[in-house]
This record gives C-alpha cells, sequence and structure tokens, in this order.
C-alpha cells in the first residue's frame, strides 16, 4: 500500500509504549496493531485525532504517502 503508517517511529520518539498508547487512545492494543502494521483498510478520523493528541503530532507526522510502494 502507498500510505504508511509512521506511529513505531511516533512512540520510539516519545518513549512510550504500544499498550500505553492504546490506553490513552481508548482502542485495544491489537487494533492498535493492525494500524502499527499498515494492516487496516481505514482509520477514523477522531481515532487519528486521539492518536495525534497522545502523541502531540500532526496527521503528516503518522502517515506518509509513498507512491513507489508496490501494492
Amino acid at each position: 500500500m502507498a500510505i504508511i503508517v509512521n506511529i513505531d517511529v511516533m512512540l520510539a520518539r516519545r518513549k512510550m509504549s504500544s499498550g500505553e498508547l492504546a490506553a490513552r487512545v481508548g482502542i485495544t492494543p491489537a487494533n492498535l496493531s493492525i494500524l502499527k502494521n499498515g494492516k487496516a483498510k481505514a482509520v477514523r478520523l477522531s481515532t487519528l485525532e486521539s492518536l495525534c493528541r497522545a502523541l502531540e503530532c500532526q496527521p503528516g507526522d503518522l502517515l506518509e504517502y509513498n507512491p513507489d510502494v508496490p501494492e
């Protein structure tokens, strides 16, 4: 997929665990894992907003478009 999810990068920068982020955002660790691994087909804007709030970042810090990534 041409959309790359950089949640792991932001977690490392914030020195935060996946479990802590999932709790702050209000989603299950399994659903956070699906997002982190780029397996999600969609993400709600409210979830994106919660991720940005918890990680103190912008949506562009979490999502990247790269047309050269094979499908």
